[in-house]
């Protein structure tokens, strides 16, 4: 992931740093528990390949996806900023995570103050992100939403390397986007169907390719702005 060029490089002594800071590697299986919703974990992770995302659940199972996770993803930082445990993590798709050890995190920003300022940008990146999906969800219609939400993705994992001729894995059904847009079950579907039938994305068999990506952008209300680089931990 290094050889990347959406990361941002790093020297030898921050590399040493971070694979002392690492404990080891976990594989998730598609639709497996990374972190419990109701339990404090022990550990922080990286994504190093695979889609995972956050959420949240009521108590009669409506769910609020938060974020969705990509390759490059630092996980479960906000649990070191509130009392219990602030949301669940689950692999969308088999994916691999590096573990690291959260009671350590403190000594890394110690020995390391790059990197532990690193991480918190990390922090304020994703509740950016948590931000604009808020406009999404207040603001936009059910076809800007989605709109939205299939760029997003579409870029990101663009930015990471994983487009294969024109598409890039997409292991999300009906129901996950439903949970991140605050749609119901019925009107994503349809939602769906209408924006593909108007020619603008395709997902098949796991797979989403954008079509029109100026009309959908358009439609989202989505713009690309400068990306700056991301620090890997």
């Amino acid at each position: 992931m290094r050889g990347n060029a959406a990361f941002l490089p790093i020297s030898t002594e921050e590399l040493k740093a971070i694979e002392a800071f690492r404990i080891g590697t976990r594989r998730v299986e598609a639709g497996g528990t990374v972190i419990e919703e109701h339990s404090r974990s022990p550990h922080l992770y990286t994504l190093y390949t695979g889609w995972a995302f956050r959420y949240k659940s009521l108590s009669d199972g409506r769910r609020q996806i938060l974020s969705f996770l990509l390759p490059g993803d630092f996980i479960g930082l906000q649990d070191e900023f509130a009392e219990g445990q602030t949301h669940g993590v689950e692999a969308a798709s088999d994916a691999t995570f590096c573990v690291f050890e959260r009671d350590r995190l403190w000594d890394l920003f110690h020995a390391q103050p790059k990197l532990g300022y690193d991480i918190t940008w990390l922090a304020a990146r994703e509740e950016k992100m948590i931000d604009d999906n808020l406009v999404t969800t207040g603001r936009r219609n059910a076809g800007e939403r989605v709109a939205m939400l299939l760029m997003h993705l579409y870029r990101r994992a663009e930015r990471v390397g994983m487009v294969r001729d024109g598409w890039v894995p997409f292991p999300f059904n009906q129901q996950h986007i439903a949970d991140a847009l605050g749609l119901s079950l019925v009107h994503t579907n349809k939602t769906l169907r209408r924006l593909q039938r108007m020619g603008l994305h395709k997902i098949d068999g796991g797979w989403l390719r954008i079509l029109e990506p100026h009309a959908l952008e358009a439609l989202g209300d989505y713009f690309e702005r400068p990306l700056r680089l991301v620090p890997l931990i």
